[in-house]
């Protein structure tokens, strides 16, 4: 299966908005070497198709997934339980750390098994529950 996909870059630990194509391996390596640096950010889309879009952003262990239906809809995959509903999180986006409510929060695992299904399916809604911005 071949995803669209833009991440953070290896060498420079910023964001790159060159987009490549390539099998679900070659993003899912890139994906675990930015893990062991601790952070980092990827947008993914399915070939033949500008939305959905989904983008992970995580720092540590925690990560934030946003939904883009199209270039003015997006939406935040709601939250594991990993932080308290009242916390606040910083998560990189493209190359800036933004602060999100804990609420919208995940495990990186759990993120990480989110893009995967969607992927695979291309079905973003039954992901979970999303929450409209």
């Amino acid at each position: 299966m071949s995803v669209a996909w833009t991440a953070t870059t290896l060498e420079s630990g910023r964001y790159s908005a060159v987009e490549r194509g390539s099998d679900v391996r070659e993003l899912a390596d890139h994906f675990n070497q930015l893990r062991s640096h601790g952070q980092g950010y990827l947008e993914v889309r399915l070939p033949g198709s500008e939305f959905p879009r989904l983008t992970l952003g995580f720092q540590g262990d925690q990560a934030v997934i946003h939904l883009f239906d199209d270039a003015e809809r997006s939406s935040l995959l709601i939250g594991d339980g990993t932080a308290a509903a009242d916390a606040v999180v910083d998560v990189p986006v493209m190359d800036d750390l933004a602060a999100f409510r804990g609420d919208v929060v995940l495990t990186v695992d759990r993120s990480w098994a989110v893009v995967c299904n969607f992927i695979q399916t291309g079905v973003p809604g039954e992901l979970g529950e999303w929450c409209e911005l």
